[in-house]
């Protein structure tokens, strides 16, 4: 009896050595963020006290980056700390695709699952779920999230422009009613539910012409792809963040006495922006303006919670974009007229799908009172370093065919150096790039110059650019010509890291 009191003491010891040592983690990830959307990044034009606080407690960094310019590859690299341009099917994914992470791998939540942590997801997913496109959304919805490291999951499938628009949780859909069961299809209209593009009287926002946000019609507003049945299931926009909010707040509570990773993923200020009508109006910069406000609220929320709750000390924080911003990306929502002078992108160029610089340099801010130190930082970093970097940080050893592509960037990621990554590649939506030395180089292409329905440049040139980012962050002048031996040099490079083998 003795013995087995002296052992459950131990174990309890560990334990409450392990959650002092070990810090609480929420990853908030926002979604079309830019490099100027933030008043501790330098705009005047809208204010976000929350995540200003948030700065100033922890480190800023201006060189961090996404490893792409959309949102389902940079959202795979995080999890799985490989470059999505290395596999087939990791482009912006439709809203019923098919898993993509690796079940049989280490990936950054399955990492906290095995230091001990509980781990959750709250929000946007967009990565899949199940093992095929076509699907039973009315029964259990597997693989997904659980199953690749996740022991919560309160999720939105894709995007919000994108149907089905109902919440999943631990693989159900939340509300279903047996007698009202959803089918979706992305390629022919299904059901009777109207259309954005058979009754556009019907909407409250309306589309913008050839997004293709005008299928079948949720909360007045078009998505992409058809849907019919689940009524009682969906959401309407304007709820959809609160209740995210509110299980991410769940989430922290219920596991408040043991180490948790929750990664919070808003949808702000994705499309459409339809921000809660508390917001409306509040930022003069139109819903996009409105839907920042409420992200800055939302992370204000979770921070006083945390203070409350005594965890605030010994929990990292981290905020970050999964790619630049864009304005007209779907809807008429009043983001380019009602700019103002706002600059999303601040002074890079480019910006969502874009390998200019605006595609992929992002805000990110870390603060862990406990360990951080405050200030900014230049270090180059990548989210592709997480799952390395909480490797080191955990002690939990990956295996050498994993996560291949992600560098322990710890002390950067803490502050301690001001050293980072030496090389990092940047994915647009049709060519690579390269960063070294804080010299830029963009394989050429024949693509499109331009999106024209974003009104972005892609940074899609039929010849080599190279740019100093060091004397023009804006990549105004290509210096190609001026360095031709390193053009080959950076070219030879780019072209050896996509010739190593992808060992997912």
């Amino acid at each position: 009896m003795r013995k087995l009191y002296l052992l459950f003491i131990s174990c309890l010891t560990s334990c409450l050595l392990f959650a002092q040592q070990k810090p609480n983690v929420v990853f908030i990830y926002v979604d079309d963020l830019g490099y100027g959307d933030l008043s501790c990044y330098g705009t005047t034009k809208i204010n976000t006290p929350n995540i200003d606080k948030l700065a100033k407690q922890g480190i800023r960094f201006t060189n961090a980056h996404s490893t792409s310019a959309t949102c389902t590859p940079s959202r795979y690299a995080l999890m799985t700390g490989l470059y999505p341009w290395r596999k087939a099917g990791t482009g912006v994914l439709p809203g019923d695709a098919a898993l993509i992470i690796p079940t049989d791998k280490t990936t950054l939540p399955s990492l906290f699952q095995k230091a001990g942590y509980q781990t959750g997801i709250v929000g946007k997913w967009h990565l899949g779920l199940g093992d095929k496109r076509e699907k039973e959304w009315n029964g259990e919805l597997k693989p997904g999230p659980n199953e690749v490291g996740f022991d919560y999951s309160f999720i939105f499938p894709a995007t919000a422009d994108r149907v089905p628009t109902v919440f999943v949780e631990n693989h159900h859909v939340v509300a279903l009613d047996a007698n009202d069961l959803i089918q979706v299809d992305y390629n022919k209209k299904i059901g009777n539910d109207p259309t954005g593009i058979e009754n556009p009287e019907l909407l409250k926002m309306h589309s913008s012409p050839d997004h293709g946000h005008n299928n079948t019609i949720v909360n007045g507003i078009g998505r992409i792809g058809y849907m019919s049945g689940g009524n009682k299931a969906r959401w309407t926009d304007e709820e959809m963040p609160l209740t995210f909010l509110a299980k991410a707040k769940e989430f922290i509570d219920t596991n408040k006495q043991r180490p948790f990773f929750l990664y919070y993923s808003l949808t702000e200020p994705h499309v459409p922006r339809m921000p809660s009508t508390m917001f409306k109006g509040k930022s003069n910069l139109g819903y996009r303006g409105d839907a920042i406000l409420q992200m800055d609220w939302a992370v204000g929320e979770i921070m006083k919670q945390l203070e409350n709750l005594g965890l605030a000390k010994n929990t990292m924080i981290i905020f970050s974009s999964d790619n630049g911003p864009v304005l007209d990306d779907g809807y008429q929502d009043e983001a380019v007229s009602k700019l103002n002078g706002h600059t999303p992108a601040g002074i890079l160029r480019g910006g969502k799908y874009s390998t200019f610089e605006a595609g992929t340099r992002i805000p990110l801010i870390i603060s862990w009172p406990a360990k951080t130190k405050v200030g900014v930082t230049k270090a180059v970093v990548s989210q592709i370093d997480f799952l390395a970097s909480f490797s080191n940080l955990l002690k939990i050893k990956t295996n050498t065919s994993e996560a291949t592509d992600s560098e322990n960037m710890l002390d950067a990621l803490l502050g301690k150096t001001s050293k980072g990554r030496t090389v990092l590649i940047e994915q647009g939506t049709t060519s690579l790039a390269i960063l070294k030395d804080n010299w830029k180089y963009i394989e050429p292409n024949n693509r499109a110059a331009m999106n024209v329905l974003t009104n972005t440049e892609l940074g899609n040139n039929p010849q080599p650019q190279l740019y100093d980012l060091n004397k023009d962050l804006g990549e105004r002048e290509n210096l190609a010509n001026q360095y031709p031996k390193l053009v080959n040099e950076l070219a030879e490079l780019l072209q050896k890291i996509k010739n190593q083998k992808n060992k997912d």
